[in-house]
């Protein structure tokens, strides 16, 4: 305990951190079963901890052993939130699009950040069971589709009621455990769990959550694209010279007879199988409303790290803003392709290809 009070104002940050490295580096993709059980392992000590954390402060453990070490477990906490969380950011920042989904990806960033300086309210029963829940409701949204194959909003209320379960059980623990825990308190913390709840649903009817374990890879606007063995071919138009970084056509140059594609390739767990589709939009300056054209689907497979490939394309365009949605059959959104399409006088000639 020397070394302990010796060093304690530098704790938060090295477990802050920590805990972040450790999960970079042990981490690697959302569907990998050795991931997935390494961040339930995390879920798991965090409950322990905070049971821990309660019955001791409310004077329910004699041991000594569990005594020693009373002043880790608040630090024990912020080590695993500080892993959950940072896992969180990545994975939902790989499905998350400049949408109304970034939303909750911001949620998750705050959280990462704030548990650095939490280290003194973790003692709280009402903080603790909030963040026990986001940490069970963030893992069960996308460890439910990848175990049982499939992403359906069955596969989300079953992990929401299974966060929601989880939660209440551990409170409920603490609340045997100890009979100083008022009924009031205990009634007020199951109150704020449920509210959290009925809020991330609300969440996700209004499409604010971004759809793990599916995740955009790549995505553009292309003159053509076309199958070539293994790989994809994709067509646009010549760059100038200095634009190293175009990679596709924004803007895309219209001529009489040309047909706009939307390449994607988006990133689905092994085995999961979805249909997907691209909204073809088009904005009217005039009402100041997006109109969708078409409504294009395709099955995907998941299982390829470089993502499933697939296209759509459209023959009637007109110039002027448009974009391409991509999203799931509950119309949640992956990603989103924005593009102006511009008239060309002149038939378009020089072209350069890659492959996807």
């Amino acid at each position: 305990m020397t070394f302990y009070h010796r060093y304690n104002k530098y704790t938060p940050v090295v477990f802050f951190f920590g805990g972040f490295t450790w999960d970079s580096l042990t981490l690697t993709r959302i569907d990998r079963l050795s991931d997935n059980l390494i961040l339930l392992g995390y879920l798991i000590l965090l409950g322990v901890m905070i049971f821990l954390v309660n019955i001791l402060e409310l004077g329910g453990v004699r041991n000594s052993l569990i005594l020693r070490y009373k002043e880790w477990y608040p630090l024990g906490i912020q080590f695993f939130l500080g892993g959950l969380f940072s896992s969180y950011v990545v994975f939902y920042f790989q499905s998350a699009s400049f949408t109304k989904t970034l939303l909750f990806l911001g949620i998750l960033v705050l959280l990462l950040i704030a548990n650095e300086f939490l280290e003194k309210r973790l003692t709280n029963l009402y903080l603790q069971t909030s963040l026990y829940f986001l940490s069970s409701f963030s893992f069960f949204t996308f460890f439910i589709p990848v175990i049982a194959k499939k992403m359906t909003t069955l596969t989300f209320i079953l992990g929401g009621v299974l966060s929601l379960t989880i939660s209440i059980g551990l409170v409920f623990l603490i609340h045997k455990k100890s009979a100083m825990i008022s009924m009031g308190k205990f009634r007020k913390v199951i109150a704020l769990v449920i509210g959290l709840y009925v809020l991330l649903n609300i969440f996700y009817t209004q499409n604010l959550i971004p759809p793990v374990p599916i995740s955009l890879k790549s995505g553009a606007i292309y003159h053509n694209v076309s199958r070539s063995g293994e790989s994809y071919r994709l067509r646009f138009q010549k760059p100038k010279w200095y634009q190293f970084w175009k990679i596709s056509d924004d803007p895309f140059y219209h001529s009489e007879g040309d047909t706009v594609y939307c390449f994607t390739a988006i990133f689905a767990p092994t085995a999961l199988q979805k249909n997907v589709y691209h909204i073809w939009q088009k904005y009217y300056p005039n009402t100041e409303n997006w109109v969708i054209t078409d409504r294009l689907g395709f099955e995907i497979t998941g299982g390829r790290k470089g993502g499933y490939r697939g296209f759509t394309y459209k023959r009637n365009v007109s110039p002027g803003e448009w974009r391409v949605d991509l999203v799931t059959e509950e119309d949640l959104i992956i990603g989103r392709m924005s593009f102006d399409i511009k008239k060309s006088d002149k038939v378009i000639t020089n072209f350069k290809t890659t492959y996807e």
